[in-house]
C-alpha cells in the first residue's frame, strides 16, 4: 500500500471471481469458475485448503468477523457455510431460484445475507441455516451487499441502477440512492458514515455517498467523479475517473482512502481528506 508495488502473485487454476481477507489478516480465501473455494496462507502464497460443493461457477466469498464460518454462493443457486479449520461443509443454504451473485456476514456473524439474479435478497441464521426473511422490491438482479458496522442496515447494488438501503430488523427499504447506471460493488467506511460504490455510468463511474442525512455524497458520471452536497444537490468538486467500467471498492479501515478498480486494468487509491478538505 505505501508505494503500490506487487507484493506477491498467487497463481489458480481457473480464473478468480471474488476474494476475501480472514478477520486476522493470515489467510485468503478465493472462488472461482472451477466450482471451488481455496484458503491461501498469505505470508506465503501458499494453499492450505480446498472447499469443494457447489455444482457450478462459485462468484461470491465472505469470512465471519468472528473467523468461525466462510460463507461462498454461486451458480447452483445455494449459499454454502464452511468451516475454515478443518474445512467442514456446515450447511447448505437453498431458497433463490437464479445465480446466488454476493454474500455478507453481519458484524456480529449471526447473520448471512446473499444477493441474487432472482431480484431478491435473503438474510440466513448462520448458526441453523434458517431463513429469517426475504427482502424483495429490487427492480432488477442484486450483484451485491453489504451490512453497516453496526449491523442495523444493509446496503445493495444492482441492474437496476440503484443503490438500495435496507433496515436489517425487519427489511423494510429505508431509501435508495440514484444518479448512476448498473451499480456493481458497494461498501461502507470503519465509522458507517460513507458508503463507496462502483459500476458503469457511459464508460465510467466511482462513486462515494455519505450515508443518511450527512451533507455530502461523491457521484460518478462519464470519465469523471463528481462530490455533490445532498442539501441542495450543488456540484463540489469534479475528479478524474476510470477509462472503463468499475467492478470493485473498498474504503481503507482508517477511512483515508478508497480503492476502485475495474475493467480498464488499473487501480486507483483516492485521498478521502483531499478530497473532503476541498469540498469544505
Amino acid at each position: 500500500m505505501s508505494d503500490g508495488k506487487l507484493a506477491r502473485m498467487i497463481r489458480h487454476p481457473e480464473a478468480v471471481t471474488s476474494v476475501a481477507f480472514s478477520p486476522d489478516g493470515q489467510s485468503l480465501v478465493s472462488v472461482s469458475y472451477d466450482g471451488a473455494a481455496r484458503l491461501w496462507r498469505v505470508g506465503d502464497g501458499t494453499l492450505a485448503r480446498t472447499f469443494k460443493g457447489h455444482t457450478g461457477t462459485v462468484w461470491a466469498v465472505a469470512c465471519s468477523p468472528d473467523g468461525q464460518r466462510i460463507a461462498t454462493s454461486g451458480e447452483d443457486k445455494t449459499v454454502r457455510l464452511w468451516r475454515p479449520s478443518d474445512g467442514a461443509l456446515l450447511n447448505t443454504l437453498k431458497g433463490h431460484t437464479l445465480n446466488v451473485w454476493s454474500v455478507a456476514f453481519s458484524p456480529d456473524s449471526k447473520l448471512v445475507g446473499s444477493g441474487s439474479f432472482d431480484r431478491t435478497i435473503k438474510l440466513w441464521r448462520t448458526d441453523t441455516g434458517a431463513l429469517l426473511r426475504t427482502l424483495s422490491g429490487s427492480g432488477e438482479a442484486v450483484v451485491h451487499i453489504e451490512f453497516s458496522p453496526d449491523g442495523q442496515v444493509l446496503a445493495s447494488a444492482g441492474d437496476d441502477k440503484l443503490i438500495r438501503l435496507w433496515r436489517v430488523s425487519d427489511g423494510k427499504p429505508l431509501r435508495s440512492l440514484s444518479g448512476s447506471d448498473h451499480v456493481y460493488a458497494v461498501t461502507f467506511s470503519r465509522d458507517g458514515q460513507w458508503l463507496a460504490s462502483g459500476g458503469r455510468a457511459r464508460g465510467n463511474l466511482a462513486t462515494l455517498w455519505q450515508q443518511f442525512f450527512r451533507n455530502r455524497l461523491l457521484g460518478g458520471n462519464g470519465k469523471t467523479a463528481r462530490l455533490w452536497r445532498v442539501s441542495d444537490g450543488a456540484l463540489q468538486q469534479e475528479l478524474s475517473g476510470h477509462s472503463d467500467d468499475v467492478w470493485a471498492v473498498a474504503l481503507s479501515p482508517d477511512g483515508k482512502w478508497l480503492a476502485t478498480a475495474g475493467l480498464d486494468k488499473v487501480v486507483k487509491v483516492w485521498s478521502l481528506a483531499t478530497t473532503a478538505a476541498a469540498s469544505r
